[in-house]
């Protein structure tokens, strides 16, 4: 088996549609409608030969098995939301009650329909097919774009979001959408969803209350499921809070998913990431037929080209000339500092070869390590 997450390409869209057929629902990105997806694919491959604007943009990457030629996971990254369409979510706040003539104090938690996250990047669409739900094949699929956002970091604002899934019964069901949201849209979850990623969001601010919400008042199911993730999606929030991104309070306004945040530049990735240059390769590397290593046999580290235009991540295990990464750089155009020994099929992966620069980061977070 020989991964590789890749610039999605304009002859992924079946593959695509198939992983979006998969997801069961409560994707809003992620819809398996093909005309969506063939917009949206339009969009991602402009995105990657940089004929839109950069807020506009909306990398979007698929994981391929090369072996069989087969897509197996799709993850993306927004340059920006919430500049051509709103982009709402529930802010949990306070309000105080007090009367010293009764002496009387109430304090309750309230959500606040919000738009503070306008303009942040979002990291979205991770999807990764029950076959490959193994070993390092995750890791390597969700963290591809972080390796990506470090090496453009020039493209992207200052902070980067992620809504995650939010908390669904066993049939489906949110309910949190059953609670509240139902009251005030009159319609279903799935068709409150679908709208929402036809990026039809202004019913929203038409439908919504604009007084807060006592979240004391809701049923006791809806109160235990904001902020708490889908069981899918617990490994991607795991793997996020490890790269220091952390709930601040806000939840998506349909099924009260966490949004989790973090300024860029404090992304473990993004600040350990370092550059390095592939060297000639060894007579041993040059008679090997696979790559070094499979990304789900507990590589070392991931490793990226640096072109824009055919991104591509891969998990190995090279071997550097010096006896750590090299010294860290934040752009492609800085020089490489250190040269690293990669087997000839990994290159072909990166589609690379002696002399191009790769960018390089530690798979597994360290313990102990500042988040």
């Amino acid at each position: 088996m020989a991964l590789v997450v890749r610039a999605i390409e304009m002859r992924d869209l079946d593959g695509l549609l198939a992983l979006a057929q998969l997801t069961g629902g409560g994707m809003t990105t992620l819809k398996p409608d093909r005309a969506i997806l063939a917009a949206r694919l339009d969009r991602a491959c402009a995105s990657f030969a940089a004929a839109i604007a950069p807020a506009r943009r909306d990398y979007l990457f698929v994981m391929e098995d090369t072996a069989y030629g087969r897509l197996v996971g799709v993850c993306a990254v927004k340059a920006a939301v919430g500049l051509e369409e709103s982009f709402y979510n529930y802010r949990i706040g306070t309000l105080v009650h007090a009367s010293k003539e009764l002496d009387v104090y109430s304090r309750m938690d309230t959500l606040y329909l919000a738009s503070d996250l306008t303009g942040s990047g979002e990291l979205c669409s991770l999807y990764l097919h029950p076959d490959y739900r193994h070993g390092d094949n995750g890791k390597l699929l969700s963290k591809s774009r972080l390796l990506f956002i470090a090496q453009f970091p020039h493209l992207f604002p200052d902070r980067l979001i992620a809504e995650l899934r939010g908390y669904q019964n066993g049939d489906g069901a949110s309910p949190f959408w059953d609670s509240l949201g139902r009251h005030f849209f009159k319609m279903g979850f799935d068709r409150a969803d679908d709208l929402s990623s036809l990026d039809k969001k202004s019913f929203i601010a038409e439908l919504m209350p604009r007084y807060p919400l006592y979240i004391a008042l809701l049923p006791q199911s809806a109160q235990d499921v904001i902020g708490k993730v889908h069981a899918a999606s617990a490994p991607a929030q795991r793997m996020l809070e490890q790269e220091g991104m952390y709930f601040e309070g806000y939840v998506d306004i349909f099924d009260a998913g966490p949004v989790l945040q973090a300024r860029v530049r404090e992304l473990r990735t993004v600040r350990e990431s370092r550059l390095a240059q592939i060297a000639a390769p060894s007579s041993a590397f040059a008679s090997a037929a696979a790559p070094a290593t499979a990304p789900d046999a507990g590589a070392a580290l991931l490793i990226s080209n640096t072109v824009l235009s055919r991104f591509r991540v891969i998990a190995g295990a090279p071997h550097f000339s010096a006896a750590s990464l090299p010294s860290s750089s934040s752009s492609a155009s800085s020089s490489a500092s250190s040269s690293l020994l990669l087997a000839p099929a990994d290159q072909a992966l990166l589609e690379c070869g002696p002399g191009d620069a790769v960018r390089c980061v530690a798979l597994e977070h360290a313990a102990g390590a500042r988040q």
